[in-house]
């Protein structure tokens, strides 16, 4: 399940929600809001989403993930609208059978999001300039 939201991400309701008995591994990747990116002071983050193609999207993605590293379930919630330092902007848990597959598929799930996506950052700094944060590059860092 893939989904976008305006409220705050509780990071153990979504895991108690993934609670399986035949799980023997569980794996979670939690995205911050952090007060500097390249060199810039920030002050808050602001996303915005097409939501229609971030869940059909978002469901390939999915589905991807579970042929390529079995999992039992899994789950992510991305955060949009204006998000202060230290807010959880996405989230994403896997159960699996073993922990390999929830490292793997928990990995796999994050990265492709993060390019595939049509989620976009805004970043608004201290000095009280903002800007779009492009994200070519992370496409470099895919693993497959």
């Amino acid at each position: 399940m893939i989904e976008v939201s305006t409220d705050a991400i509780d990071a153990g309701k979504l895991k108690a929600e993934l609670l399986h008995p035949g799980a023997g591994g569980f794996c979670s990747f939690e995205g911050w809001v952090r007060n500097e990116n390249d060199g810039r002071s920030v002050r808050r983050l602001e996303y915005e989403a097409y939501e229609p193609l971030v869940i059909a999207e978002g469901k390939k993605v999915l589905a991807e993930a579970r042929q390529r590293f079995p999992y039992l379930a899994a789950r992510c919630v991305h955060r949009t609208g204006l998000l202060e330092v230290g807010d959880l902007a996405v989230w994403v848990g896997v159960a699996s059978a073993h922990r390999e597959e929830a490292f793997k598929a928990c990995r796999y799930i994050i990265d492709e999001i993060k390019v595939r996506l049509p989620i976009w950052k805004k970043e608004h700094y201290t000095n009280g300039d903002s800007g779009w944060v492009n994200c070519e590059r992370c496409a470099e860092h895919r693993q497959d």
